[in-house]
């Protein structure tokens, strides 16, 4: 049976949406994979970008909001930002909740080329942890 996963982040544009890449990667077809926020920003760009460069395609992601998936009974809630755990409404899940907080780097200042390096290092810090759930985790 597909164990369901849920990532969580504030507006569901960038963290969340290159976890749920990385998720739907390593993991396959052993698992189903959702991303959501607590309000919906639309998919950055940049994590676009930043995730092609590394092969993935999530260029067809959509930013939904965490009432979309009210019916649907998780295995794992992982929340990749404090905002989202401080915020995340409460429903009743069996879910094991797991909590990273990794930085924003659609907050990222400076030239072009600085934004894009603390997309990759975020994307990076994203896949490592991602590609460790899924061996540890995942059956």
């Amino acid at each position: 049976m597909n164990q369901k996963i849920l990532v969580l982040c504030t507006g569901n544009s960038c963290r969340s949406q290159i976890a749920e890449g990385y998720l739907r990667y390593f993991a396959g077809k052993k698992a189903a994979v959702y991303s959501a926020g607590v309000e919906t920003h639309g998919v950055n760009p940049k994590a676009i970008a930043t995730m092609k460069e590394d092969g993935i395609d999530i260029s067809n992601h959509t930013s939904n909001h965490i009432d979309e998936y009210r019916n649907i009974d998780f295995d794992f809630v992982i929340t990749v930002c404090d905002n989202a755990k401080e915020r995340c409404p409460f429903f009743p899940t069996k879910a094991q909740k797991f909590h990273y907080n990794f930085p924003d780097p659609a907050k990222a200042t400076g030239t072009d080329e600085e934004i894009a390096d603390e997309f990759r290092k975020v994307r990076q810090q994203i896949k490592d942890y991602c590609e460790k759930f899924v061996t540890e985790k995942i059956n």
